[in-house]
């Protein structure tokens, strides 16, 4: 299989196994509309998860992982387009596959033992509110800062630049690349949701648009892969 192919099943295969785990993990945890519950009252739920939701949140963690792969990938398949622009994208890509993976690993590995603190029957008050503190702090974190201020943001960038490159590429369709503008620019929007004087209750017309944004970023890889297994 050449890197085209490669590429182009992976780009396929990636928003599916996200938007599976997105899925899952809505139906099941009722993510991420719980987090904006009690911090008691989210560990609860997670403790009766169980060991299926734990392996749940670790493939979650892995799909953003493949984003890495995917971006370099794409930087090679990408013929005739401009060897700096496919550079910049490929390690914009990384780093947008690295911040996501480290905002979501904290829940199959640093969350289980905050949700087995709070739900210790010995455990008093001053732990299980240090245990609350700890959980929002990371939260806001790993959770906004890393995972979502920073996902959005290098997701984005990299969905940007790769929509320049593949107008630039001899072998895509250039309404991809605008496409990727697009979607990327609306990406790069979000990522501001919890900025400045939005801190506190976060930016609600960013809120709205985030998972609009996301299915058409979706949307978007599974068509980029097509157009380069064809």
């Amino acid at each position: 299989m050449n890197t085209e192919r490669t590429t182009g099943t992976l780009l396929v295969l990636l928003p599916l196994a996200f938007n599976l785990c997105f899925f899952l993990l809505a139906r099941s945890f009722d993510y991420p509309d719980v987090l904006r519950r009690p911090t008691a009252d989210v560990l609860t739920r997670f403790r009766a998860g169980g060991a299926r939701l734990l392996l749940l949140w670790w493939v979650f963690a892995l799909t953003a992982v493949l984003l890495a792969p995917v971006a370099v990938l794409l930087a090679v398949a990408m013929v005739g387009a401009d060897r700096g622009v496919v550079a910049v994208a490929a390690t914009t890509g990384v780093l947008a596959g690295t911040v996501q993976f480290l905002g979501l690993v904290r829940w199959p590995f640093l969350v289980p033992y905050l949700a087995r603190v709070d739900g210790d029957p010995d455990a008093s008050l001053a732990r299980r509110e240090a245990v609350d503190v700890l959980f929002q702090a990371l939260n806001r974190y790993l959770g906004v800062a890393v995972g979502e201020h920073l996902g959005y943001l290098f997701t984005g960038g990299w969905s940007v630049l790769s929509g320049v490159a593949l107008i630039q590429s001899s072998n895509a369709p250039g309404w991809l690349g605008i496409a990727g503008i697009i979607v990327g620019s609306l990406l790069m929007m979000c990522s501001v949701e919890f900025v400045g004087s939005f801190e506190r209750h976060g930016w609600r017309v960013a809120a709205v648009m985030t998972p609009i944004a996301y299915i058409a970023w979706s949307l978007w890889l599974v068509a980029v892969g097509i157009a380069l297994l064809l």
